[in-house]
């Protein structure tokens, strides 16, 4: 006979880690919630999972989550937390509000544009959930302005974010916090990361675990060339040449030229965004703005959809509540939502990749022409698909092969970028040695690539 045969006000009284009876507010607002976490499951592991009130009272009074980005799925994220339980919440965003965000971001209001959107949305769930006993507190600026230390403060951490370049600098830094002094990982260093990911009618939620799973950087080769933006992105924080063009296609026509459509196949037409696009990147003092790109990229924008948001939001939160009370089977490890045509979902195990730059081996071996140049070679490290890289820099057993940042001691080394890698390794001394392992670094992420190069007659 299972235990808790007796009732309150409709729910079934559970033994709590005394023995005594554990019954849910039957009131409670989160009684469904506290209802599953008071009964055992045959779906949940036995050893791990213990119904009753220590595991709600975990939930509900010591879990601290992170929510990084507060746009359109950020924001839904933030809902479902405070509907689910959870009372300690931080959020973190760099983005203000835009107009252009209001048809979906429903945190938000006309007079709140112009505003973050971190604290924005912190306020507006503590305003109307507060009787919950949620308490969400907010932080305006980039996920690099804080360190190790802001970041070993929580539980748990779930990730909105709209670009790649920040979720593999977030997934390298959990990583590297984990302490292995020992040889063997320390399980209270490991904070999971639930990410989760929309573009149009498709997304994306998986649980990282760092050690344990396969990393973001580890499926970095699926993604393809990003080539479609967040409107909040184009609009508020653009980085890219892409994101200013984008802006004058969606935001500038349309005010410049209401009701009139744009056409692709337009000289004119094409000439004036190109125009838009590139008095806007000088503005933010972005390079890269050309005739060309504008045409590769008009034709590319997909618009956000609030539901695809619902639903990979309540798929993080779903396994936010898993990981932290052990509930119930945790996503293994990838879920994929294709809605473009029709319902579909996939889950599968992405398995680790040994050549992971984050935790694999991350060595890397290449074979160079003996008259190809050092910039050559750091192209062929940035559009590689494993890594990726942006601005790589790269140091050996002789020291400084080629450093990005800073501008100064950059450019004391901006002579060996045209000279050929055969040239180099023959200099005296020697710049680098044929087929000792450099160290590789990059702004994108704080890991490092170990890099033996070969020369060949080809």
């Amino acid at each position: 006979e299972s235990p808790g045969n007796a009732q309150l006000g409709g729910s079934r009284a559970m033994p709590d880690a005394d023995g005594f009876p554990f019954v849910p507010e039957p009131r409670s607002k989160h009684a469904h919630v506290f209802r599953v976490l008071s009964r055992k499951s045959p779906f949940a592991d036995a050893d791990a999972f213990d119904p009753g009130s220590e595991t709600i009272s975990y939930l509900r009074e010591s879990c601290k989550v992170l929510v990084i980005g507060a746009g359109g799925l950020g924001c839904e994220i933030l809902k479902d937390l405070a509907l689910s339980g959870f009372s300690d919440v931080h959020v973190i965003d760099m983005d203000t509000i835009d107009v252009t965000n209001l048809n979906r971001q429903f945190l938000f209001r006309q007079a709140d544009v112009g505003k973050p959107k971190a604290e924005v949305a912190a306020a507006f769930i503590n305003n109307r959930c507060g009787h919950l006993g949620i308490k969400v507190t907010h932080h305006v600026g980039k996920i690099q302005d804080f360190d190790e230390s802001f970041y070993r403060k929580f539980n748990l951490i779930i990730a909105g974010l709209d670009n790649i370049a920040a979720r593999r600098w977030m997934n390298a830094t959990l990583y590297d916090m984990v302490d292995k002094t020992s040889g063997e990982p320390d399980p209270s260093t490991i904070i999971p990361l639930l990410d989760g990911g929309t573009e149009g009618f498709k997304g994306q939620a998986r649980v990282i675990v760092p050690t344990m799973t396969s990393c973001f950087d580890c499926s970095l080769d699926s993604f393809p060339p990003q080539v479609n933006f967040p409107l909040c992105t184009i609009a508020e924080t653009p980085r890219l040449p892409e994101h200013c063009i984008e802006y004058a296609v969606v935001i500038m026509w349309d005010q410049h030229f209401p009701g009139k459509k744009l056409n692709t196949d337009s000289p004119v037409d094409m000439k004036w965004v190109y125009e838009q696009a590139k008095e806007r990147a000088d503005t933010f003092g972005i390079h890269g703005v050309t005739y060309q790109l504008t045409l590769g990229v008009v034709k590319r924008i997909i618009p956000a959809i609030a539901s695809t948001n619902a639903l990979i939001s309540a798929a993080l939160v779903s396994e936010a509540i898993k990981v932290s009370t052990y509930c119930g089977p945790v996503l293994n490890n990838y879920m994929m939502y294709m809605g473009q045509a029709g319902v579909y979902t996939h889950t599968f195990e992405y398995e680790k990749k040994e050549s992971c730059m984050v935790c694999g081996g991350a060595k890397l071996r290449m074979e160079r022409p003996r008259n190809s140049t050092l910039q050559d070679l750091l192209a062929a490290l940035s559009a590689h698909p494993t890594y990726q890289l942006t601005r790589p820099s790269i140091s050996g057993s002789c020291g400084i092969v080629f450093i990005q940042n800073p501008k100064p001691i950059r450019e004391k080394h901006e002579y060996k970028l045209q000279m050929t890698l055969e040239s180099l390794a023959k200099s005296d001394p020697p710049v680098f040695t044929e087929g000792e392992e450099l160290i590789v670094t990059d702004p994108a992420i704080p890991s490092k690539l170990t890099l033996q190069v070969f020369l060949t007659d080809n």
